[in-house]
């Protein structure tokens, strides 16, 4: 497992200091995408959504035509902003890097990312049931890899949903959205490697996710309409671990 210090996701943000609009976005995931090949590595940050607004008028500050917005951050200043319409819409994932008229708008961002403290990793079935019990925030870092292009990716999020049995000693983390890198090919731009996914695990070895992409309604057999969905389930061999923020 690479390591990678836990942000506390209580308290970290990306901040921008543009004139007319210096919006703050509450960090919701991260995710670090390691070229072993060339040993180097990407941080982006996955913030929480909003919907569309009219900022700062006087009235009527929701779009009437509304869509989910959720933007992500990378420390190279690109970015992605994932825009989900009530129905399909090709224009769902907008990219772009340092210098567009993005950042000319919202000035270059500030990752305030704070270290999360006192933090103790939990290592067994157990302490993890324990730790859950306890009310502590919990804290989830899934590594894959892929071993033909030599990319890695450590996701790591909040546990935002936890399942625990006490009298089986069993646990499943299911929590999202969360930043999912395809490692199947090199991209110049690693940004747009990024998918939204929803991660499951319940054992230190492998993990599900389900991915957003279009998925067709089908009614009476027949497809009706095409929405984005979380509906690509893949399983991947990963390392899962699980810290807890706090005193057990």
């Amino acid at each position: 497992m690479s390591e990678m210090e836990c942000i506390d996701y209580g308290r970290s943000y990306v901040c921008t200091t543009g004139p007319a609009n210096a919006p703050r976005f509450w960090v919701e995931s991260r995710c670090r995408i390691m070229d072993e090949q060339n040993d180097t590595h990407l941080d982006f940050c996955q913030c929480g959504s909003c919907k569309s607004e009219n900022t700062f008028a006087k009235k009527d500050l929701f779009q009437a035509v509304n869509y989910d917005f959720l933007p992500v951050f990378g420390e190279d200043e690109s970015y992605v902003i994932f825009r989900r319409h009530a129905s399909f819409d090709a224009y769902y994932a907008e990219f772009g890097d340092a210098g567009s008229a993005l950042w000319e708008g919202w000035g270059s961002p500030s990752f305030e990312l704070l270290a999360a403290e006192p933090i103790q990793l939990l290592d067994t079935n157990e302490i993890i049931i324990k730790a859950t019990m306890k009310a502590l925030p919990i804290i989830g870092q899934t590594e894959i890899w892929n071993s033909k292009t030599l990319m890695r990716a450590i996701i790591e999020y909040p546990v935002k949903t936890m399942n625990i049995n006490e009298e089986r000693r069993v646990y499943q983390v299911d929590t999202g959205p969360v930043l999912l890198p395809d490692l199947e090919c090199r991209y110049e731009r690693p940004v747009e490697s990024l998918r939204l996914a929803f991660v499951a695990f319940n054992v230190p070895h492998f993990a599900d996710f389900v991915v957003e992409q279009p998925t067709p309604v089908i009614v009476d057999g027949k497809e009706v309409c095409k929405v984005y969905h979380y509906s690509g389930i893949q399983t991947t061999d990963a390392v899962n671990t699980l810290w807890a923020i706090g005193e057990m």
